[in-house]
């Protein structure tokens, strides 16, 4: 298990909160998200045996927001 902490621009609400939290949640291998908006970061603990940084990154791109 490993966890990584990504620094995200775009999010500015809720509904971005909701919006990558419900995204990366559905990913195989990823098992918990949690969304600071203040320091606009995402904490990830994800099995990188399932499911690759790569992968991660361009779902949250496909979001709509953009990994610094």
């Amino acid at each position: 298990m490993e966890t990584i902490k990504l620094n995200v621009e775009g999010m500015s609400c809720e509904h971005c909160v909701r919006a990558v939290t419900s995204a990366l949640s559905e990913l195989k291998g990823v098992f918990n998200v949690k969304v600071d908006l203040a320091s606009k970061t995402i904490n990830i603990e994800f099995n990188s045996d399932l499911i690759s940084l790569t992968e991660i990154k361009k779902t949250i791109t496909d979001e709509g927001y953009t990994v610094i």
